[in-house]
């Protein structure tokens, strides 16, 4: 008896249950194609944007620096960085408000990276409920299976191969397709945390790299940014 075998003498609902881990995998497949797309999209951008922001900082080029957020609108960075240099830059040329000039930035900044945030998490908890939640689904078909196994022991009067065979690998298919559908979801959601985290840190680089600019113009310190050596390395 081979797999194909086991399959024909299924009954109905360990054939829904694997359906029902088919359509999660299909969800799975979907988000982190998007998800993937998404983050390489971010991340090409931010290297792009990162260093001819800061170019622009050392330079004094406000209208340049914001400029280029607007041109490089799918970098987080340029987002985050744009909508606080946006806020403050009517405040840099008048010394009595440069104290609450950064005071807004600091906030500004903060908000723009929760919003963030939410937004590249969004659909990565179905990953974790699906790497979390499917082998249970794969065990219901389990003890379906072995109810059947139990039932063709109880109608035949034995426990003979024939009796218990469709039943156990109705248990072990299902045991199977879970444990399958799972693992993926789980490296993809622990894959994907990892590259946010990643993005996040940029953010949080560029975010402190406006801060000190707007520090050391109002205390009259020329800002001398450090080009980048490689990627996600500074010198």
């Amino acid at each position: 008896m081979n797999l194909f075998n086991l399959m024909s003498r299924m009954s109905l609902f360990p054939w829904l249950v694997i359906l029902l881990l088919a359509a999660m995998n299909v969800l799975t497949l979907t988000v982190a194609v998007l998800k993937w797309r998404q983050l390489r999209r971010m991340r090409a951008a931010n290297r792009i944007l990162a260093p001819a922001f800061g170019r622009a900082l050392a330079d004094n080029r406000v209208a340049d620096a914001i400029a280029l957020t607007h041109e490089h609108s799918a970098a987080p960075i340029g987002r985050v960085l744009g909508v606080a240099l946006s806020r403050v830059a009517p405040l840099l040329d008048d010394p009595a408000f440069a104290d609450r000039a950064i005071e807004s930035a600091e906030r500004t900044v903060t908000r723009q990276q929760l919003a963030i945030a939410g937004e590249l998490k969004r659909h990565l908890p179905a990953l974790a409920t699906i790497g979390a939640t499917a082998p249970f689904v794969g065990l219901l078909g389990t003890t379906i299976g072995i109810t059947n196994s139990f039932m063709g022991i109880a109608a035949t009067g034995g426990g003979g191969l024939e009796a218990v065979a469709g039943g156990v690998g109705e248990a072990l298919i299902t045991t199977a397709v879970g444990l399958l559908v799972a693992i993926p979801a789980l490296w993809l959601y622990n894959y994907f945390i990892t590259r946010l985290e990643e993005l996040f840190s940029e953010l949080a680089f560029g975010s402190d790299e406006l801060l000190e600019w707007l520090a050391l113009r109002h205390a009259g310190v020329a800002f001398k940014y450090d080009e980048p050596v490689a990627a996600g390395r500074r010198r």
